[in-house]
């Protein structure tokens, strides 16, 4: 096995004093002179990790806020994708860092987990970082430093529910509390689309109050525009009705398949060999058969609906009509998934019955402009109630609405959790670096400098919503400082300077900025700590040359070692 290792030493490195409470702020003030040469091995490594971090920061920085920048991602299969959301280009970018790896899998759970914070995960790490890096360079401890950073993460975790000031009541509307999750990106009919969202989730709730977000389905349709979106009772998917039947009452019984819905395709890895004209009829008489008798053993089972993903043979249609089994191709195989998990049922590779066929109460097709659409409805809880569809002109305006609608789904589902409402708009990032900059003014050891450090990095993201929305960023955090210095916690950043976010009503909810604090800690404190980075790479395997008299004695072949980044 080869590995690249990279350390580099310095007299610093060897320094094992800890520097004083009074010394400390003191080296802070020299170490911005100090050149790259003056680090030690902490401070140098840890340089490289921030450069990794820096370089995806750059990336999503210019798209953070409501104002934000959008993107034209090229994706590996050639297709042009212009978006703005953070977790849609993390997904896309191609990363070798171990450091960019670690964080961006830190961004992705947060937003699978609440749907909203993902660049706020990777811009406060990387404020973080460097704040780190002037520490180190004045003589903090590197275990020192985790330990203070850790005690700033708590002490702001413990702070954040004293901002909430507001809560989604259990009889409220919650449209007000979902427009600033979903106003993201300049997004067009945001005030229609998030009353759409918020019935759509009132209506999906439990008898006791309980919401799942799967209860609530999302499709898109290409043509009008947002304006022309609708709710449609339990889960529309957008497909080609095939044959006679177009609806089914009074219970469905519904199969998905994998596979062509007729006989095997003429791609399929298998050849018929005939060596005459009776071997070809009997073949296709075998063949029809099988289908007969596959079509007949979905009928025998009681399944009523059958989505395809694959080609639909006409013969094999007809018996489908014979039997009264309404035939659904569907568009992608990204469909069949989502209704493999929602009816928890397989998807089947051969045209035979599954052992546990999904369940709804009626099946219909709906029309829908010049598209039609497959709804399946339930009566019982814990299934699709609504399905919000979507209508645009342009795959990138609808790629984004979709993306809003989903963030709105999340936020519901949070609030359910926990009602509590934070201040939005940077609102929040400064009161927090207040609280660490007061308390860390008052306190002795490397405690203090550390608070101050995060107070500062918290700062950094109202200022980049600041100069986000072409606003002189010096003036607007400066009027903000002052603001929040006199006790005034609910200014924020907005399109024209600073703004009330009661007034304005720009909201965060409590569960999603606590997680992402949680994420931040966690990716911060772990690399802070690494010592180094260890590449295992394919070492070459050469030729082996056994003696005369070893003809008969084994060799074990080299061993092949993977690159841990790679996988």
């Amino acid at each position: 096995m080869v590995c690249k290792v990279e350390t580099e030493v310095s007299g610093l490195a060897t320094d094992s004093r800890v520097p004083s409470a009074l010394a400390l702020p003191q080296r802070l003030e020299q170490s911005p002179r100090e050149g790259p040469g003056s680090l030690g091995e902490e401070g140098q490594h840890l340089l490289s990790s921030t450069a990794a971090v820096q370089a995806l920061a750059s990336v999503i920085r210019p798209c953070y806020g409501p104002h934000g920048r959008q993107k034209l991602l090229v994706t590996t299969k050639g297709e042009t994708v212009c978006t703005g959301h953070a977790a849609a280009i993390l997904r896309a970018l191609e990363l070798e860092h171990p450091a960019a790896w670690l964080l961006r899998e830190a961004a992705q759970t947060q937003a699978e987990n609440s749907g909203d914070g993902t660049s706020f995960v990777v811009l406060l790490t990387e404020a973080l970082l460097q704040q780190a890096e002037h520490l180190l360079k004045a003589g903090l401890p590197r275990p020192q430093l985790r330990e203070a950073y850790a005690t700033a993460t708590a002490e702001a975790l413990t702070t954040l529910p004293m901002l909430a000031i507001r809560s989604l009541g259990p009889l409220e509307d919650p449209s007000w509390a979902l427009y600033s999750v979903m106003n993201t990106h300049a997004l067009s009919h945001t005030d229609y689309l998030t009353k759409l969202v918020a019935h759509a989730c009132w209506a999906a709730r439990e008898k006791d109050g309980s919401f799942r977000a799967e209860q609530v389905g999302v499709c898109t349709l290409q043509g009008g525009t947002l304006g022309d979106s609708c709710l449609l009772p339990g889960l529309a998917m957008f497909g080609k009705l095939c044959g006679q039947m177009t609806v089914v009452l009074g219970g469905a019984k519904v199969a998905l398949f994998a596979c062509p819905f007729g006989p095997a395709s003429s791609n399929a890895p298998a050849t018929a060999r005939l060596s005459s004209s009776a071997d070809l009829a009997k073949f296709r008489k075998g063949s029809e058969q099988l289908i007969e008798k596959q079509v007949a053993q979905l009928a025998a089972m009681d399944i009523n609906v059958a989505v395809v993903w694959g080609e639909i043979d006409e013969k094999s249609l007809t018996l489908a009509d014979k039997h009264c089994i309404m035939v659904i191709q569907a568009r992608s195989r990204a469909q069949m998934a989502y209704l493999s998990k929602v009816f928890s049922t397989p998807l089947q590779l051969h045209l035979l019955p599954p052992q546990k066929p999904g369940r709804c109460q009626r099946v219909y097709r709906q029309e829908l402009g010049e598209d039609v659409a497959v709804v399946f409805e339930w009566e019982g809880t814990g299934t699709p109630a609504l399905t919000v569809v979507l209508r645009g002109a342009t795959p990138q305006g609808l790629r984004g609405a979709e993306q809003a609608v989903y963030h709105g789904i999340d936020a519901y589902f949070q609030l359910c959790q926990d009602p509590r409402l934070i201040p939005g708009a940077g609102a929040t990032e400064m009161a927090l670096a207040k609280m660490l900059s007061d308390k860390g003014s008052k306190l002795d050891g490397p405690n203090s400098p550390v608070f101050l450090a995060f107070a500062r990095a918290l700062r950094s993201l109202p200022k980049t919503l600041a100069e986000n929305a072409g606003l002189v960023a010096s003036d607007v955090m400066a009027e903000m400082s002052g603001v929040h210095q006199v006790g005034n916690f609910l200014i924020g950043v907005g399109a024209e300077g600073t703004v009330n976010v009661a007034q304005e009503g720009v909201w965060d909810t409590l569960t999603a900025k606590a997680q992402a604090l949680r994420a931040v800690a966690e990716v911060v404190l772990q690399l802070v700590m690494v010592n180094e980075i260890v590449v295992a790479k394919n070492s070459p395997t050469y030729p082996q040359v056994l003696p005369p008299d070893s003809k008969t004695k084994k060799h074990s072949p080299p061993m092949k070692n993977k690159n841990p980044w790679n996988e």
